[in-house]
């Protein structure tokens, strides 16, 4: 199968970056499957698991909250907010970051900001929700 570069990029560090068959990604607009060959876009994140497919191998899978990904002709970017491998993501990681948005809502007056962290806080919470759920199962 055919292969593009894929990097995913937090703040901190670099969490990924190498060929990959394909990256299903949590866009706000839904969620993108992004393969060799792709057309070209710019879209928002959400919070969310991204999914990689590697070639001969099963992949890995991180956890974002929010920042923007760019599809190109030679590579697909993530540049997240936030990112983690899923696997160091536990409710309690989930609990900071709603926390952390509830009381950035609670103290601005901006609306255009208090809409924006409205929505990350419905995402979060849908978010955590689902993951409570996948651990579950």
């Amino acid at each position: 199968m055919a292969t593009f570069k894929f990097e995913l990029v937090s703040p901190e560090r670099i969490l990924f970056s190498g060929d990959v068959v394909s990256v299903i990604i949590p866009s706000v607009e839904g969620e993108i499957t992004v393969l060799a060959g792709h057309a070209p876009l710019v879209a928002t994140l959400k919070a969310g698991i991204v999914f990689t497919q590697t070639d001969g191998s099963n992949g890995k899978e991180f956890f974002v909250n929010g920042g923007l990904v760019e599809v190109n002709h030679a590579a697909t970017t993530i540049l997240a907010e936030q990112a983690n491998f899923l696997e160091d993501v536990d409710a309690a990681v989930l609990d900071k970051e709603i926390l952390t948005a509830e009381t950035k809502l609670a103290g601005t007056h901006d609306e255009d900001e208090r809409k924006r962290l409205h929505d990350v806080l419905v995402q979060l919470r849908e978010f955590k929700h689902v993951f409570e759920s996948r651990k579950a199962a």
